[in-house]
């Protein structure tokens, strides 16, 4: 049981444009396509690592909604070993509204969280048992911090490693670092975390050393089409990035975190781990939709 992966984290519904551009303010554009699919961090990152061999528990909470159905029958489709599923009675099922521009990949994404911060204390604690079983705790920030911070409190006091992926970024960030043992934010994140405004790998390599002096050891600053920034035991290590033909970027940081924890915990070197998610990710980004996660076997060739 020991080299397995408990995700805490959200599910949403999103709900896919795709547009020859982005429109201006008050401009209204006719979209190329329209798709409804599964999305939310928590999922994604769930199911990237589960895609890739891991072995998944992974807890969200939904409304009882049109769209509950949709998302147990998604959860239930995927690898993912096991599913702890909380129900609101007051909220509905998260979800996201998502621009994807043809001529780049690049997204706009506005989310809606629903029943995804309504977990509650007593929820968490129902779900103690698989927490501490596993080796590797991964969470992000789309359910409410209350919730969030209980349970890597939790992990962290049984000796599970805490992985904490901070997107969106929240202003109480800061208050979870002490229990976290590796942190992946991206530029935009890193730069709201430390006020340095990462633009290149000089300022990446001072937010780190920032991020290590707020209290977490190891850092990964993802870095979109340039790669990613190692910071491990005050060394720095660089993840070069893999040209790929870009069709969406929307969940290419979930593919390369559900990627990375899942050769964390088969115990893989943060350098080689790091190497595959950006493989992985690099895979992702050639597929529409956020959920639509690449094969294993393909990450061999990408390589």
């Amino acid at each position: 049981m020991k080299n397995k992966i408990f995700v805490l984290g959200s599910f949403n519904v999103d709900i896919v444009a795709k547009l020859e551009r982005f429109p201006q303010v008050g401009e209204t554009l006719h979209s190329q396509n329209y798709k409804i699919g599964a999305g939310g961090k928590g999922a994604n990152q769930a199911y990237a690592a589960a895609k890739v061999g891991a072995r998944v528990t992974f807890m969200t909470k939904i409304g009882k909604d049109q769209f509950s159905h949709f998302a147990k029958a998604h959860l239930a489709s995927t690898e993912i070993d096991s599913t702890i599923i909380v129900e609101s009675d007051t909220s509905p099922t998260g979800n996201a509204l998502i621009y994807v521009c043809e001529q780049s990949g690049e997204n706009m994404i506005a989310v809606y969280s629903g029943a995804n911060i309504e977990i509650t204390q007593e929820e968490i604690q129902q779900a103690e048992q698989h927490i501490i079983s596993s080796s590797l705790f991964l969470t992000q920030l789309e359910n409410n911090i209350e919730a969030i911070k209980q349970a890597m409190m939790t992990a962290h006091k049984h000796k599970v490693k805490v992985v904490l992926n901070p997107a969106p970024y929240h202003e109480n960030t800061p208050d979870l670092l002490e229990f976290v043992d590796l942190i992946t934010p991206n530029e935009t994140e890193a730069s709201l975390m430390t006020g340095i405004e990462v633009t290149d790998l000089d300022s990446a390599k001072r937010a780190a050393e920032k991020i290590k002096l707020m209290g977490v050891n190891t850092v990964v600053i993802t870095r979109g089409a340039k790669g990613a920034l190692l910071y491990e035991n005050g060394n720095f290590k660089e993840v070069e990035a893999i040209k790929c033909a870009v069709t969406d970027t929307t969940g290419a940081g979930d593919a390369f975190n559900g990627a990375l924890v899942a050769q964390i915990a088969k115990g893989e070197t943060l350098l080689d781990a790091a190497r595959y998610a950006n493989a992985y990710a690099s895979l992702a980004v050639e597929r529409e939709g956020a959920a639509n996660m690449p094969d294993a076997n393909l990450i061999a060739a990408r390589l």
